[in-house]
Parts: C-alpha cells; structure tokens; sequence
C-alpha cells in the first residue's frame, strides 16, 4: 500500500484524515526571469569560452554598421590574401596559426557534435547514472594537414583502455579508416628560444600539464602515407638518439632513437623490411666512413639483401651458418671487453672513432633460431644471442634484427628488444606477438595493410604502449650503389676485435678459499663389508 503524501492525523471518531501541506506556486514572472538569467548565464560563459569567435563576430558587426556590405567584402578579401601568402611563405606556420584551428572547429561543430551522442551509444561509451545517460565530452578538435585530434573528457569511472578497445569502432563511426587513442598528448612540446620564452615556456607547462580525466583520439583524415616517401638525406654526424627513417601520418619526420636500444622488425615478405634496414643504414652512412659506427651484416638468404652494400660492412656473413656464429659470438667478446673496461666508469657507452658503435644486423632472424638443422651450432647462436640482447644495450653493440615469423618458438628472447617495428602482418594475433599484448586494440591494425602499403608499419617505443603509424624511406638499388661508393667503411673497420687483446685488462687471481678435511661419507665397519665379496675374501 503507497503511503499517503502529507501528515497523518487520527481524530477522536477514529477517522484517519491526510493533512496535506500547502504547496508552494511561483508567480510565472519569477520563473520567466529565472529562465532569462540562466540563458544569459550560458550565453556569458559560452562567450568566455569562444573569445576568437565572438570578437569575429563584434567586429563584423561594426564594420557592417558603419561601411554596409563593402566593410565586410573587402576585409574577407584582404584576409584571403594575406593567408595564400601566409601559406605560400611558410605552409607549416599557416596550419598550426591559421588554417588548423578554423578546420578543427568547423569540423567540431558539423561533423562531430553532430554525431557524437550516436557514436558514444553505440561503441559502448556511454554510462548509466541516476537513471540518466552519461556521455564522455568532447572539448575540443585540433585540425593540421591530415589528422583531427580530438581532446576527451571521460566519465567518471572510465579509463583509455575503454577507448583503446574500441579503436578501430570508433574511427569508423566517424567514417574514417584509421583511429588511435593516446593517454597523454600526442604531440611534444615546443622547445622555446629567445626573450618570450620564458612566458611561453609557462604557457606550455598548462597546455602540456597531467589531465589523467582527458583522453585523446587521432583520426585520420587524409592518408599521408600513401605517396613513397624519399630517402632521407645521410647526415655528416649521425645522431644515434634521432636518425629519420621515416615519415608520419602528420606529414613530420619520425626518428629512431638507436642508442642503447635493441630493435626489432616483424612482417610478412615484400612487406618492406628492406626498407627499414636500408633507412637505418643510409642513416648511419656518414657514421660509417668517419669510423663512429661499425656494422656487422648477417644475411643467411646468401647475401640476396646486403651483397650490394657490402662495402659499406666492417664484418659482412652471408653463407655459411659456422662463420655467422663465429661473428656473433666476435660480438660478444666485444661485449666482455667493453663490460671490463667501462665497469665503474660510465653506465652508457658513448661512441668514439676509437671505440664505436658496433651495430648487428640480422636479416632473417629465424633461420638462426629455428630453422637451422644443425642443433648444436643453433644453440651457439642462441646463446651469444641472448648475452648480447641482454647485456649489450649498454656497452654500444646492440642487435638490429628482422624476421617474418614472430612465434615464441621461433624468437624465444622477443622481449629483449625494447623498440619494435611492425610492418604488413598476416594474422592477428602476429601484432600483440611482434607490438606486445594489447597492441592491435590500440590502433596497431599491422594484418589489415592494403596492397599499396609497402614499408607501411606500426612502432611501439620502450615507455610508450600507443602505437605510431609511418612510412619508411624507400631506398633504391642506385641509392644503395651511391651509397656504398660515397660512404665505404675504413680499411681496418675489421680489427676491432684485435683491439681487445691490447686494452683488456686481466681479473686478479684470487687464491682459493682453504677448506677442512672432510672425512669419508661411510662409516669404516660399511666400507669394510663393501670391499668383501659374497664368501668373506677380500677382493
């Protein structure tokens, strides 16, 4: 039974009576005015929120009020003019000051706001609270040449891993192909110059704060990556913490950070693995002739790859499996020396000319691990392997590596290489193999590349679980061919290792600890029956 709204009073005839309260009935002026000051109230914060927009507006206004419609025409005129210079001056500018803030809010307003509430719904995004529906909001879109980015604020409760599930959902119900969510900003700050820097410098510190509430969503809206991307020019002075190898999806360059890092390179063949290892290595051209890098080529496909370049090699195996172990455990006793001379005095190793950069490139790696017959000499291999995975990222020998089949059976140590690179992949679950668990639900969608995407690929940095998108540099057989006459490898790029007898410094001889006697481990009246035969004789 429903209990009666209002006080309950018994009276003396035994009666129950429901005294309810007087209600309380606003004149209709009052809740008229109160609707106007809450619009006002929305209209001065909306106005305080679009500044640009609202001055536009004012300024229209005024110049409409005091020159009719020839104080708008000409003003739109000039400002079009002034912006095609603008562009034609400095592209990157206009789009980052001009054109990239006009498209990302022409696009909030008639593109994502309209269709953000049925996007939410339907990936799965949005919540239930009091019987109300929560969505996640939309703060903002950032426009450049290719990408929207949209900035997020999440529902109480949320994480980007929700967003990270529904990646490739919610790219297309924004009738787009490629997506990626990122729990921090993706773009870097600036590095500032000058006597503004200062007051930049604080500016950035707010848009670049922690907001662990804001999740952001790249769209691809333009595929950058669909043209072939040039070679990189070979600088003079390789930079190991930025060599370019390739292009991004925002039309910028991406740089590897090789130094003390190990990498890896997964796709299915004529994925483009060549390109990567040509990009690194055209990056390290100016390295290699001045005696900064060494690069020691293994090419078990009987130098199919690297036969071309092999100037351009201190140490170069391409057919027989006994001299492949031979190199790599070579580079392992680089290893040692470096690990005795560097104790104590450094923990990176920093390359010299007279001690550089030994880098291992291994073209297919599984015919070392798996593939071979010889069970003993894959042994051998797999162990210096594994001491130069584990122990070489710091003394400068570090391991480059491609292979086409990234099982565990095949790559038992593929978590020792903390930079990773995957190209077109034929299944699936390749992706979490090669990128790490998680890794196609964030974006990596490396076994749905087109036909046309040769050096197409997804990289994943060590710290850094969102995966990027980019397209390596494609290097030619006449690039190689100029590459390896302009930039071969000193005459005695091989004699490293005889370096190693000279500056290795022997371990001390420690005497050995005295230990006690020990007495027998059998008792004499046990020994004496064991020494005897059957019959008593002694034998």
């Amino acid at each position: 039974m429903r209990r009666p709204r209002g006080e309950v009073v018994l009276t003396t005839a035994g009666d129950l009576l429901v005294v309810r309260p007087k209600r309380f009935v606003l004149p209709m002026w009052a809740v008229v005015l109160g609707l106007v000051l809450r619009w006002l109230a929305r209209g001065c914060w909306w106005c305080l929120r679009h500044p640009v927009t609202v001055g536009l507006v004012v300024l229209a206004v005024v110049l409409y009020a005091d020159y009719g419609w020839a104080g708008l025409v000409v003003p739109l005129v000039l400002a079009s003019a002034v912006s095609a210079v603008w562009r034609w001056r400095d592209e990157t500018s206009w789009w980052r000051w001009c054109a990239g803030p006009l498209l990302g809010r022409f696009r909030e307003v008639f593109v994502y706001r309209r269709a953000w509430r049925e996007a939410m719904t339907l990936c799965g995004l949005a919540e239930t609270y009091d019987r109300r529906a929560a969505l996640p909001e939309l703060l903002r879109v950032r426009s450049d040449q290719a990408l929207d980015v949209l900035t997020i604020r999440m529902v109480r409760g949320q994480t980007p891993a929700d967003f990270q599930q529904v990646t490739a959902n919610l790219a297309y119900a924004f009738g787009r192909r490629h997506a990626r969510v990122y729990s921090e900003r993706p773009d870097d700050p600036p590095t500032r110059t000058g006597y503004r820097a200062l007051l930049l410098r604080l500016v950035d510190r707010v848009r670049f704060r922690d907001r662990p509430t804001v999740v952001y969503l790249v769209l691809v809206r333009t595929d950058a990556l669909r043209p072939v991307v040039a070679p990189f020019d070979a600088p003079a002075v390789p930079d190991f913490t930025a060599l370019p190898l390739a292009r991004r999806e925002d039309l910028g360059p991406w740089s590897l950070h090789l130094l003390a890092t190990h990498v890896l390179i997964g796709g299915a063949t004529r994925s483009g693995k060549g390109s990567v290892l040509w990009s690194l290595v055209r990056a390290l051209a100016g390295g290699i002739t001045s005696g900064l890098v060494r690069l020691w080529v293994i090419d078990p496909k009987g130098g199919m790859e690297f036969a071309m370049g092999r100037p351009l090699f201190a140490r170069f195996a391409c057919k027989s499996f006994e001299a492949m172990a031979d190199l790599l455990d070579e580079a392992v006793t680089v290893m040692r020396e470096r690990q005795t001379r560097l104790a104590g005095r450094v923990r990176v190793h920093t390359p010299t000319e007279v001690d550089p950069l030994v880098v291992v490139v291994i073209d297919e790696m599984a015919a070392l691990t798996a593939y071979l017959q010889d069970v003993e000499l894959r042994k051998r291999i797999a162990g210096s392997l594994g001491l130069l995975l584990s122990q070489g990222a710091g003394v400068g020998v570090l391991v480059v590596a491609a292979l086409q089949d990234p099982r565990k059976e095949v790559l038992p140590f593929r978590d020792l290489f903390p930079t990773r690179i995957a190209l077109g992949l034929t299944e699936a679950a390749q992706v979490d193999l090669v990128l790490g668990d998680g890794a196609r639900n964030r974006g990596a969608l490396a076994d749905q590349m087109p036909r046309w995407a040769k050096g197409v690929g997804y990289v994943i940095l060590d710290g850094t679980p969102e995966p990027m998108r980019v397209r390596f540099s494609y290097v030619t057989d006449d690039h190689i061919r100029d590459l390896a006459r302009q930039h071969p490898a000193p005459a005695d790029a091989a004699d490293i290792l005889a370096q190693v007898g000279r500056e290795s410094t022997p371990e001390p001889v420690r005497p050995p600890l005295p230990r006690k006697p020990s007495g027998p481990l059998l008792p004499d009246a046990l020994r004496n029956l064991l020494d005897r035969d059957g019959g008593g004789d002694p034998r």
